[in-house]
């Protein structure tokens, strides 16, 4: 298997910055009871939830559209429709690169034009309800829009339209709790926020300042993920899984890292993303039997064939497009075929 990441002692580039600030704020299902300041979600949406962190995401959008054309002056169908895309995404960019599994690095493709219309749909559609009457569930619904956009631009290593994109997600997400201090979904994203934003590097934090970004206390940034993780209805699942990731990336904390990520794949079995992420964490702390259970389990799943587009947004042969499940049986016969 691979060996230990040789980032753990590298700076965090400015292309990192943009990694950074996009990372997912984002939906994850309602698979926790509803507390005070939890947005109230529909069965259709738990449903396109359930499947998309079941490793289903055209599942899910099938059920989102539906959702679009029955609410169509509501976000949460765009948002989730879009937060499918976003792991379809995910999943086919992923790589491994200094012993870690990721989603790096891409350039622009012709299907980030309509991922970054649906991230802008939810947020017009939340700002007109704002002005009628505004409420915590229309800025965290806002925030999450710009966190759509924040993750591509990222991707994309484009920095400004990132650093834009991260900050209004911010402040969407704490108008949120000015007016619903126990709204805990939107708690998480300003924890997100803080975390990725002290784990930046001296000379990314200095950038950060002429830039106008605000800054970031890593310690609370847990604190309030961890809220997030345990009360929220529309970030827990997600909030869980950059947590794990990130600790692994930034802070080197396997330990804990396993901790955080268990939850996941008990509750999506088959799910190729945390299966990776779970045989990457034990492969960091040399546990290579473990990982290799992992590994192996990938490539026994039952493949659900994810729809690949053209350009021209019919489905066929995109060259550009690797189905997940195909991208992550090649990444797990990558740490098995790798010296210890």
């Amino acid at each position: 298997m691979i060996e230990q990441s040789k980032m753990k002692t590298a700076r965090v580039t400015l292309s990192a910055c943009s990694a950074i600030i996009a990372t997912a704020f984002f939906v994850s299902v309602a698979a926790v009871p509803a507390y005070a300041g939890s947005p109230t979600l529909p069965p259709e949406a738990t449903q396109a939830m359930t499947l998309m962190y079941a490793g289903d995401p055209d599942g899910a959008i099938v059920i989102a559209q539906k959702l679009q054309q029955s609410q169509p002056d509501h976000p949460l169908g765009f948002i989730l429709e879009a937060e499918a895309d976003w792991w379809k995404t995910f999943c086919a960019s992923s790589e491994i690169k200094y012993g870690m599994v990721d989603a790096w690095k891409r350039a622009k493709k012709p299907e980030d034009e309509a991922y970054l219309a649906l991230a802008d749909k939810a947020i017009e559609l939340a700002q007109a309800q704002i002005a009628k009457s505004e409420t915590a569930e229309m800025h965290l619904y806002a925030g999450a829009g710009y966190a759509l956009k924040a993750r591509l631009f990222g991707l994309r290593g484009e920095h400004r339209p990132v650093a834009r994109a991260g900050v209004s997600a911010r402040t969407e997400f704490l108008r949120a709790l000015e007016l619903d201090p126990d709204m805990a979904d939107a708690t998480a994203g300003v924890g997100l926020y803080n975390y990725y934003m002290d784990s930046l590097s001296a000379f990314v934090k200095v950038l950060g300042l002429f830039m106008g970004i605000p800054s970031g206390n890593k310690l609370e940034g847990i604190r309030q993920m961890q809220i997030g993780m345990e009360r929220g209805v529309l970030l827990s699942v997600d909030t869980r899984f950059y947590l794990a990731k990130d600790l692994r990336k930034f802070d080197q904390e396997y330990e804990q890292a396993i901790t955080v990520a268990a939850p996941l794949l008990e509750q999506y079995p088959n799910n190729p993303i945390y299966l990776l992420l779970l045989g990457n964490l034990n492969t960091e702390l040399s546990r290579n039997d473990k990982a290799a259970e992992y590994f192996h389990t990938v490539l026994k799943l039952p493949a659900i064939q994810t729809v690949c587009e053209t350009s021209s947004g019919v489905p066929g042969s995109a060259s550009n497009c690797t189905p997940c499940f195909e991208r992550a049986r090649d990444i797990a016969n990558s740490f098995l075929a790798s010296p210890n």
